[in-house]
């Protein structure tokens, strides 16, 4: 079982290496990612976009693209679709977002001759490896679904723990997070996380162990469970999940782990035929390489079901 991001690049390296398509290239964090996730033996990678910039971009960080695929293609969103197209025709394992927005490149996976559409809900999924706590969290949703319905929750716990799975843990735990730990009936997210939990039992989510309404410090801290008197729950503390009522609470915390605290992540869209690698533009080459190697992970477990 992966405690750290350490654990997952060593779990990368047991396995045969992977190759990232990455669309629109010309951007200096991603190939500095790129660069490191090759020479660690994480991933290999397929660039596609302006040739030229490209170049530029190596150049100006001191890389040496011999032994690179380039694919040139200046128009950005061609490039996406050439790029996505390689993942979907089994040339690459995983589509990771370059110099392109956001929009442009989810339209680019969501397209219905060459994308990775998989009839099922996207979701995002990122874990986190956290000073002082001795296993990774995965948080869902913090970037993707908006408000996401009793339907939307159920398919994000499955994606996530498809990827906790992919991560070794075996049982994953799963919170659905409140405010408070009770049902309040005022408090519809309270209700639709009973509803979570009674799921899980009655075997309509399986792979997992669903827990909730449960609060933030019951999730995450066994001392809460103690002071609270709730050794009884199925999770005390030791949550590998943290399901968020919607995109602002999963957003806020996300933001605050990174700007206050001392932690490494690394984020996935899934849902999808293939990992999808959507970092922010803000991310650090650190986050990027730590999403490659969750996307190696990812694309080994898919190869083997």
């Amino acid at each position: 079982m992966a405690k750290g991001f350490e654990d997952l690049i060593s779990k990368v390296n047991s396995c045969s290496i992977k190759t990232v398509s990455v669309a629109v290239a010309q951007d200096a964090p991603v190939l500095e990612a790129v660069r490191e996730a090759k020479e660690k033996n994480i991933a290999n990678a397929i660039l596609v976009g302006d040739e030229d910039k490209i170049r530029e971009v190596a150049q100006s960080i001191n890389m040496d693209l011999t032994g690179y695929e380039i694919i040139n293609e200046k128009d950005t969103y061609q490039a996406a679709l050439k790029a996505v197209e390689l993942v979907h025709t089994g040339r690459a394992d995983m589509y990771m977002k370059g110099l392109i927005d956001t929009k442009s490149f989810l339209k680019s996976v969501l397209d219905k001759e060459v994308g990775l559409r998989n009839n099922r809900p996207l979701s995002h999924v990122c874990v986190f490896e956290i000073e002082g706590i001795n296993r990774l969290l995965f948080l869902a949703d913090v970037a993707f679904m908006t408000y996401p319905t009793l339907e939307d929750k159920v398919s994000i716990i499955e994606n996530t723990v498809e990827v906790c799975h992919a991560c070794g843990i075996e049982m994953p735990k799963v919170a659905p997070l409140a405010a408070v730990e009770i049902v309040n009936p005022k408090m519809p997210v309270t209700v639709e996380a009973e509803e979570l939990t009674k799921m899980n039992e009655e075997g309509k989510i399986t792979g997992c162990i669903v827990d909730g309404p449960l609060s933030m410090d019951l999730a995450i801290e066994p001392e809460a469970a103690v002071h609270k008197g709730a050794e009884g729950r199925k999770i005390v503390g030791d949550a590998d999940v943290l399901l968020f009522p919607d995109i602002h609470a999963g957003n806020l915390v996300y933001k605050t782990l990174v700007h206050t605290a001392k932690v490494k992540n690394g984020n996935i869209i899934t849902g999808t035929k293939a990992p999808v690698i959507l970092t922010s533009r803000s991310d650090d080459a650190q986050t990027k390489i730590n999403s490659i190697a969750l996307g190696s992970v990812m694309a080994e477990a898919m190869k083997n079901q």
